[in-house]
């Protein structure tokens, strides 16, 4: 039954994995529009990103190729939607927002007002979108819901 507190099962581990065509670049805007920093830089071309709650790894994979076995279209790094995103809660959306364009982040729409707080949607140089979230008071604990 949940009790309103995050408790994480044992085996529940969440590592954040993001492919990307130049490392460099990369790191570059990741470091600068969340202000995260470098852990270890691993043989094989991935790069751990640490500061947020979990940790970021950037996975180095050319354009073209196959995501996973048997695959009908390689990977791209144009704008692409994916039904998984990353949500950046941050303490002030608008510093964060200018911090995120300056990286070089792509606005798709403005911060609007929501029951939960204010959200704005952007994507990364590679295509992936995000969110950055600003809420307003203790997060979704204020919504109505329903338990169980």
């Amino acid at each position: 039954m949940y009790d309103g507190a995050c408790s994480i099962p044992s085996m529940a581990r969440l590592l954040i994995n993001i492919d990307v065509d130049e490392m460099e670049r990369a790191i570059a805007f990741y470091t600068a529009a969340f202000e995260l920093e470098v852990g270890r830089r691993f043989d094989g071309g991935f790069v751990e990103l640490l500061g947020a709650e979990a940790a970021i790894y950037l996975l180095s994979k050319s354009p073209a190729t196959p995501p996973f076995p048997g695959a009908d279209e390689g990977r791209r790094y144009a704008r692409h939607w994916t039904p998984i995103h990353l949500d950046f809660v941050v303490p002030d959306l608008d510093s964060a927002l200018s911090r995120a364009l300056a990286a070089g982040a792509t606005l798709e729409s403005p911060p609007g007002e929501h029951p939960y707080g204010r959200l704005a949607l952007l994507a990364d140089p590679f295509g992936h979108g995000f969110c950055l979230l600003q809420f307003r008071g203790k997060e979704y604990d204020e919504l109505p819901h329903t338990r169980g």
